[in-house]
């Protein structure tokens, strides 16, 4: 017990009880939900395991200290106290991030600045060199946290934010989050049982992230590095050990994860990313069209899609939309069909009842995550495909 710390999960709104879930399976210490966090406490070797294995935490940061504040001079003060060389030598790189909500403190940036000079002046005073900065590739990321006039002071160990796993070198013009995309497919309840299509794949990131959660897979394991990496007490060998763990609970998977496309630029993205994550056995990528085609499959069937808005993409979307509750309703007999979408209005196009509506954002867009269910019906599906 004596080994463990706080810790804070980043997430994307309405993730917070899937990684308040996550982290209890996990192993996690006093997990407690917040708004668009979860706090826990675990080990060091629980630090690397929450950083290699939660697929919605977006940063995993380590609070060092907090204080209340009145204004930047008290900030600035506060962070020269801090035992800076505990985590810094004069030759390191570091950058700091900083998030504000406070009447009082309204400029993110200069707080970030004031931060910066602080931790610099404190080394210059006593060492006489400072450590540089370095905003793409820093030995130690700070994270400043002011909430009103309350100011955590916290090590990001993640680095780069958690969704970019490692595997996706080349994407399309509407990219989806790989942390969004694991998230709408853990609350759509596909939990591996059947197969998965999604219909419009783009470069192929949902299939992938509903294959590493069939299998399994460590959603990160294929990044190149964390943050925790550089720090001076990283254990390379508590990691590999960790990562072997991990890998050990691989189970396997006895169904198929499709994704259409019909921009053969697309697929050809799709196909490269899906490689890059070593998952070709499992997930097939087809150049085609949805709305001419048809369910291949008498069994249950999951879709999970993000189609376009309107907002990169341009189409008709109400003639779009018709076109996918029309093929739906015709080709897809007993399947359950969930998409996000931010264009409210074009969900009335689709001919179908929702039987789930889920409020969720991507990026800045507030989306919904719907679910229709089609049933077999009267009408036979030519599944000799």
């Amino acid at each position: 017990m004596g080994n463990n710390f706080d810790m804070v999960a980043k997430t994307l709104y309405g993730f917070e009880d899937l990684l308040e879930t996550e982290l209890n399976r996990l192993g996690a210490i006093n997990v407690k939900k917040g708004i668009r966090s979860v706090t826990f406490q675990g080990d060091k070797g629980f630090m690397y395991k929450a950083n290699l294995c939660l697929r919605t935490a977006i940063k995993i940061l380590k609070p060092i200290q907090s204080f209340n504040i009145r204004n930047e001079e008290d900030l600035y003060a506060r962070i020269y106290k801090m035992p800076w060389e505990n985590y810094l030598t004069h030759y390191n790189t570091f950058a700091i991030d900083a998030t504000v909500h406070s009447d009082v403190f309204t400029h993110s940036k200069y707080m970030a600045l004031k931060t910066k000079d602080a931790i610099a002046d404190k080394f210059r005073n006593t060492q006489g060199k400072r450590p540089n900065v370095d905003i793409k590739f820093p030995d130690l990321r700070i994270h400043i946290h002011i909430q009103k006039n309350h100011c955590t002071v916290s090590l990001d160990s993640s680095g780069n934010s958690l969704h970019k796993r490692g595997y996706k070198t080349a994407t399309n013009i509407a990219p989806i989050n790989e942390v969004l995309a694991a998230g709408m497919i853990m609350l759509s309840g596909w939990d591996g049982q059947c197969d998965f299509l999604d219909p419009m794949c783009g470069s192929g990131t949902i299939p992938v992230e509903a294959a590493m959660i069939a299998c399994n897979i460590p959603p990160n394991i294929n990044r190149k590095e964390f943050a925790f990496e550089k720090w001076p007490d990283f254990d390379e060998d508590l990691f590999d050990k960790i990562i072997e763990s991990s890998l050990k609970k691989t189970r396997e998977f006895h169904h198929k994860i499709y994704g259409y496309d019909k921009a053969p630029s697309a697929v050809r993205k799709a196909i490269a990313n899906v490689k890059n994550a070593n998952l070709s056995d499992y997930i097939s990528i087809e150049d085609q069209n949805f709305f001419r085609s048809e369910k291949i499959t008498e069994e249950k069937l999951h879709i999970l899609f993000n189609p376009p808005y309107g907002e990169r993409l341009a189409i008709d979307m109400e003639e779009f939309y018709a076109s996918i509750g029309d093929t739906l309703k015709q080709e897809y007999p007993n399947t359950d069909a969930w998409f996000i979408t931010s264009n409210l209005e074009a969900l009335k196009h689709v001919g179908l009842r929702p039987s789930r509506k889920i409020k969720l954002f991507n990026g800045p867009q507030e989306s919904k995550l719907v679910k229709y269910e089609i049933y077999s019906g009267s009408k036979k599906a030519k599944f000799n495909r």
